[in-house]
């Protein structure tokens, strides 16, 4: 396989401040493209399966429910929530009973409507007779 790298295009209304709600989401430090119509950000110190995000001007707006989304996995779901909240996103769905694996998510929309899920494990709750913890 000759695979180098993965990236995921979004099409947007407005490129240049999509691609700066997800840089600072997701923690990209390079923009490149002056959103005519591609902008994609990429660079971070994290180990991650997609290296780069782009975003494409087209002229159309959504329609509905997107058919593919990104899941941001975390250690503190609430914290992170509020956190990209304050950026510009809106909480969709809050975060249900553990389901898939038994993580819980919780569905946001980015600043365009775009849907994509903040994913953790319930908050750890120590027993009384786990002794790692005090």
């Amino acid at each position: 396989m000759s695979l180098r790298a993965m990236g995921v295009t979004i099409d947007c209304a407005d490129p240049e401040m999509l691609a700066d709600f997800w840089a600072q989401a997701i923690g990209f430090t390079h923009k490149e493209g002056d959103g005519g119509p591609y902008i994609t950000v990429s660079g971070s110190d994290l180990d991650r399966g997609i290296n780069h995000l782009t975003f494409q001007k087209v002229p159309e707006t959504k329609t509905s429910k997107n058919r593919v989304h990104l899941d941001i996995f975390v250690d503190e779901i609430a914290d992170e929530v509020d956190r990209l909240v304050a950026l510009g996103a809106t909480v969709l769905t809050p975060a249900g009973d553990p389901s898939h694996l038994g993580f819980v998510a919780v569905v946001l929309a980015d600043p365009e409507g775009g849907e994509f899920c903040v994913v953790g494990r319930p908050e750890y709750q120590p027993s009384s007779n786990d002794s790692t913890h005090s």
